[in-house]
Parts: structure tokens; C-alpha cells; sequence
């Protein structure tokens, strides 16, 4: 049995396997057979994660994560988890093919999945002008032509960031309104960079090696359209990965495992969780390294404090089972 398993292999969950085998727990790590890595393993060039002034990419910032978990003694073994049993003492964690894992204690760090528009060509160019995520590679459009998918307050706040790099900012949205708060598109309308495509939704998305043009159809009429941009930024929203977790562990309002106040701790004891699984906001590496190191923490309080249990535990049988004795000898 296992001290501490982790699921999950983005930031968050290689930071809290860094701390857990710092503090000798001998952490396993559950990556995914197919999305090891994260997210990141998306991106291209990394340049907000400290440390790094010159840049990193995506993937090589993963592989310098795992590498120095495995490091300290954290095992990474390449499968899914299929199901889990959270509640009572003992963890129980299934796999598509390495079998089943007991543990006293879990981090579940699963990320988040940006929602996609489900177009072919959206893979193919992901990282070449498609991307679903402003701050982290709206530096790489400066002075271009770029659109914004979506019409709530993500999609303003990644049009409005984007107009510090961008000369134009196109807003793509489906509707004549948007969702978005008063006050952010209050503020994207102000933004003379800003243009709004209205009653749209992109149907393809054309170039060779690069993003070209968009090809946008008309919601109401039918009739589409090319609109020429050298980037597209998909803000339609995520969705956090918790499908394993349902009705074992209490979700938020947006959709995130809730945990108590600043730290991991879920509903259940011995169950934590990190990283943008718990974060409808942020969902940044960083902020998701840090949240992995709280979860490490916690889970090593959990699991000194259970020592200390069960020790006492052990104690107080000893002494029962020595009165015992002095009993019958004293009955003899």
C-alpha cells in the first residue's frame, strides 16, 4: 500500500510529487497514457513561469517537472485511471492497465480541458495561431490581425489583453448580445483595437503552416463569409476534468472540486486536490504549481497526524493488554 498516490501530471501534480517524495513519502504518480504532461504539453514557447528568463517550451518545462520528481523517488507510470474508491481509510485507485493501487491518502490533480470548437483544422494549427489562452502566448502576436471566439467574460478579458500585442482584435460571437458582466463589455466596446463580428460562428480555419483566414458562416442568413486574421484565440470556456470524482467529491458551483477555504482539503479525509481543478479563474502554471505544493503539505500534515493516531493507538492497546496481564497474574 502506498502512502500517497497523485493523479494527474500538469504542473500541479508534478509539484506535489516533488514535495511528497522530498518529505520520503515515496509518491505514485498516474499520468495519462495520452495527455501526460498537461495542457503545456500544447504550448509552445512558456515565458511566465520563473526561472526561465530566456523562455521554455511547454513540453521540455514538463519533462524538467518530471524529471526532478523522479528525482527525490516519485514513480510516474503512463496509464488512465479508470475509476476510483475514495471514501474510508484506504484509497483505491483503478488503471486502464498497470491494475489496482491502495493509498492512504490521494491528490487528485487532473487540470482542466479548454473547450474546442471542434473543427478540423483547429489540431492541426494549435500552436501555430490557435490557441486558447491570451497570456500565454498573446506576446507572439504583436502588431497582427487576430479573432476572439465567445461572448462572456473570458472572451472580453482575452480581447482586451490581446489589444496590448495585437493591432486588431476581432470579437467572433454567435449571438447579437453577450454574456459577459456590464463592466467588461463596457470596457472591450471602449477599446478602439476591438472590433465585434456579430450573429457568427467559425465553420473553418484556413493555412498552410500558420492561421490565414477564417471562414465565418452567418447564424441567422446562412451566408458565410472569409475574415483574414493571423491568429485565433478560442474562449468558449473549460471544462475541469472531475468525471471520476462524481458524487464522491463535492463540486463548486462552476463545476471545480470544492476544497476548504486556502487549502486542498476536500470533503473527504485523506483526499486532496490541486491546480485547475479547483481554480475556475486563474489557470495559470504557476498558480497551479503553487496550489500542488499547498496539497503536498496538507497531505503530509494528514498523514503525520494519522501516525500519530494510530500510534497512540498502539500504545493504549499495549497497556490494556499489560493491565490484562497483571490482572491474571494477580488473580494466580
Amino acid at each position: 500500500m502506498r502512502e500517497i498516490i497523485i493523479i494527474g501530471s500538469g504542473p500541479a501534480g508534478f509539484t506535489a510529487a516533488i514535495y511528497a517524495a522530498r518529505a520520503g513519502l515515496n509518491p505514485l504518480l498516474l499520468a495519462s497514457s495520452v495527455e501526460a504532461g498537461g495542457e503545456l504539453m500544447n504550448t509552445t514557447e512558456v515565458e511566465n513561469f520563473p526561472g526561465f528568463p530566456e523562455g521554455i517550451q511547454g513540453p521540455d518545462l514538463m519533462m524538467k517537472l518530471q524529471e526532478q520528481a523522479e528525482k527525490f523517488g516519485t514513480e510516474v507510470i503512463l496509464d488512465d485511471v479508470t475509476s476510483l474508491h475514495l471514501d474510508g481509510d484506504i484509497k483505491t485507485v483503478h488503471t486502464g492497465y498497470s491494475g489496482t493501487f491502495e493509498a492512504r491518502s490521494v491528490i487528485f490533480a487532473t487540470g482542466s480541458a479548454y473547450r474546442k470548437l471542434g473543427l478540423a483544422d483547429e489540431e492541426r494549427l494549435s500552436g501555430r495561431g490557435v490557441s486558447w489562452c491570451a497570456t500565454c502566448d498573446g506576446f507572439f502576436f504583436k502588431t497582427k490581425t487576430i479573432a476572439v471566439v465567445g461572448g462572456g467574460d473570458s472572451a472580453m478579458e482575452e480581447a482586451t489583453f490581446l489589444t496590448r500585442f495585437a493591432e486588431k482584435v476581432y470579437v467572433v460571437h454567435r449571438k447579437d448580445t453577450l454574456r459577459a458582466s456590464k463592466i467588461m463589455q463596457e470596457r472591450a466596446f471602449q477599446n478602439e483595437k476591438i472590433e465585434f463580428v456579430w450573429n457568427s460562428e467559425v465553420v473553418g480555419i484556413s493555412g498552410e503552416s500558420a492561421v490565414e483566414a477564417l471562414s465565418l458562416r452567418d447564424t441567422v442568413t446562412g451566408e458565410q463569409s472569409e475574415l483574414p486574421v493571423q491568429g485565433l484565440f478560442v474562449a468558449i470556456g473549460n471544462d475541469p476534468r472531475v468525471h471520476l470524482v462524481h458524487g464522491q467529491l463535492d463540486l463548486t458551483a462552476d463545476g471545480t472540486i470544492a476544497v476548504q477555504g486556502r487549502s486542498s482539503k476536500t470533503n473527504l479525509p485523506g483526499v486532496f486536490a490541486a491546480g485547475d481543478v479547483i481554480d475556475p479563474h486563474y489557470r495559470q502554471a504557476v498558480t497551479a504549481a503553487a496550489s500542488g505544493t499547498v496539497a503536498a503539505l496538507d497531505a503530509e500534515q494528514f498523514l503525520a497526524a494519522l501516525d500519530q493516531v494510530e500510534e497512540s493507538s498502539r500504545v493504549d492497546l499495549a497497556a490494556a493488554l499489560a493491565d490484562e496481564v497483571d490482572d491474571l497474574v494477580a488473580a494466580d
